[in-house]
């Protein structure tokens, strides 16, 4: 019994989710980075967990958002450069989706 191994594929596959990662992690940051720009900056609520290994008390999470809040009234940015930025970072976290979906296609219909 034999065991031939296709290096070739084994050389695409490997170089297709090299650049699928990029791209995704690549759109995603600068979705995040272009939303922050905007003043609009991600506060996520903490979650309460049993295993959780720390837990964000309610003054710690009021804490973030004022922060979120004075860092998006800093902004040097005009308000249409502001919107701008936003619109670009909803495209990018587009983008990232749709990289997403190109893989699961090439999954599915490969």
């Amino acid at each position: 019994m034999t065991l031939d191994i296709d290096w070739l594929a084994f050389l695409q596959v490997f170089l297709a989710a090299l650049v699928a990662s990029v791209l995704v992690v690549g759109f995603y940051s600068l979705g995040l980075r272009l939303l922050v720009r905007a003043g609009r900056v991600p506060v996520v609520a903490p979650a309460e967990f049993t295993d959780a290994i720390t837990v964000i008390s309610a003054k710690d999470s009021q804490r973030a958002a004022k922060a979120a809040a004075k860092s998006a009234k800093k902004s040097p940015l005009t308000a249409g450069q502001r919107q701008v930025a936003a619109i670009g970072a909803y495209i990018s976290f587009g983008m990232c989706g749709l990289a997403v979906l190109g893989g699961l296609l090439l999954i599915v219909l490969g």
